[in-house]
């Protein structure tokens, strides 16, 4: 049984000594490896013998080497004998990192992705503060805690970042230290060895807070690639619970001012429908179509918001005039809700489309494109001011609500808004146009169902 050192992040080192193993014929079962031990530069060459495999020449696949200088990165005290099992077998196997079903290529696939996100950490949230050196000079000092050894993978990101000023980066397993000509590296540190902050965090933190958008708030979306684990070290991470909280309350109050950039809000539906045509805020305002504006009372107790107008209600210029509105118009009639008392409107109000010879394929609108058009919509609401408001599809949700929702999960239960109005989820009619008959008929039911606790809450609200 051979034992055998490695640095944890001499990636060369390790390759020369795998091939020496390969060449000698040593198997996997038959090699441990070390990576706490000494130098591996100062083992001698193993002798030969072992297995018989013909290692004359060792093959190693560009993918094997793309993905080993990420996992021999990895914490993972096991990551040596993964890789050099897999090279072992790649003599063999000459496609074996194409076999994503295999466990050994699975696991090493997995190292490689926590090493590469680690190193996008990095970059992403370490957070340099400014020390007065001895001779009146300033440094900058950055503390960050990696998951793996990623310290010197990191290194040239840094100096090409950062090449004219004077900084250290302090880890627990090693150093850098950088000062405008040559890279230099030193012991582990401990977190008390960087500074607490410097007087440019206050600017930094203002001015956090006054470009967080609360109206593009996503909480999931922003701990899954900002953990809270990196926020101890960020200085704009203190904001961040009491602007969460107060999201929906800020949000509310950009709603009620109005954007800027679209000055006063209309004071009537006749002029949001008159000067939403001369909206040219989003790509979609701009593809030469003519916008669709809402239809309905003035005051009506229900709001029905679909996406966005298709090809048939572009060329009318009204809403749900086209196949998926004849669908909805049927279904409405059924449940019991009197069309000519609810105000329809859309989410998104030009027609976004991909031309294709003679007909226009509908297109999804972006969440941006959903986001700059909820002013219009918005509008709409505070005029209408229905206590009851029907969103059909995510893109309508995402109008109403400001986030991507999942439309099954969403579905069948009441959404009450900061202004105490119910708002309710279903899929849009065109979606049970594209079914086949079987998982249309279903669908069809859940929607009659959808619709019928919508006229139940309409005529609660009335009375």
């Amino acid at each position: 049984m051979r034992s055998l050192p490695s640095p944890a992040d001499d990636f060369e080192a390790w390759r020369d000594r795998a091939r020496d193993l390969l060449r000698a014929g040593t198997p996997p079962d038959h090699a441990t490896w070390d990576a706490a031990a000494g130098d591996l530069f100062a083992l001698p060459v193993p002798e030969q013998g072992g297995a018989a495999v013909d290692t004359h020449q060792p093959r190693v696949a560009l993918a094997f080497m793309q993905v080993a200088q990420s996992v021999f990165l990895h914490s993972d005290p096991e990551r040596f004998s993964l890789l050099y099992r897999l090279l072992w077998r790649l003599q063999g196997q000459p496609r074996l990192m194409e076999d994503q079903a295999d466990p050994d290529v699975r696991r090493a696939e997995r190292l490689a992705q926590q090493v590469r996100r680690d190193i996008h950490k990095m970059r992403a949230f370490l957070r340099f503060r400014a020390v007065e050196e001895p001779d009146g000079s300033e440094r900058y000092v950055a503390w960050f805690e990696p998951d793996h050894h990623i310290l010197r993978a990191n290194a040239g990101f840094f100096v090409r970042r950062f090449t004219t000023m004077r900084w250290s980066i302090l880890t627990p397993l090693g150093s850098l230290h950088w000062d405008g000509e040559t890279l230099q590296e030193g012991p582990p540190a401990q977190a008390a060895d960087a500074p607490a902050g410097d007087p440019t965090e206050d600017l930094w933190r203002g001015y956090y807070a006054s470009i967080f958008n609360p109206a593009r708030l996503k909480v999931g979306a922003m701990l899954k690639e900002m953990p809270r684990r990196y926020w101890k070290n960020m200085p704009e991470a203190a904001l961040i619970p009491q602007l969460i909280a107060t999201a929906q309350a800020r949000e509310a109050r950009m709603v009620a001012q109005g954007s800027p950039e679209m000055g006063e809000r209309p004071d009537t539906l006749r002029e949001i429908a008159e000067l939403v045509q001369a909206c040219r805020r989003c790509p979609i305002g701009c593809n030469g179509t003519q916008a669709v504006a809402g239809e309905g009372p003035d005051r009506a107790g229900l709001m029905i918001v679909g996406e966005q107008p298709g090809d048939v209600e572009e060329q009318a210029g009204r809403p749900f005039v086209g196949p998926a509105g004849q669908v909805l118009r049927t279904h409405l009639d059924e449940a019991g809700i009197d069309l000519p008392r609810a105000y329809l409107t859309n989410a998104v109000k030009h027609f976004k489309f991909t031309p294709t010879g003679k007909r226009r394929l509908h297109q999804s609108p972006t969440a941006g494109e959903i986001d700059t058009c909820r002013w219009w919509l918005e509008g709409e609401r505070v005029l209408v001011r229905p206590r009851v408001i029907l969103a059909l599809g995510a893109s309508a949700a995402r109008g109403l609500l400001g986030r991507t929702v999942s439309v099954q999960k969403e579905r069948g239960r009441p959404h009450v808004l900061e202004d105490g109005a119910e708002l309710w989820i279903t899929t849009h009619p065109s979606y049970l146009l594209r079914l086949t008959d079987e998982a249309r008929a279903t669908e069809e039911r859940r929607f009659a169902e959808d619709l019928r606790a919508v006229a139940g809450r309409v005529r609660v609200q009335a009375a």
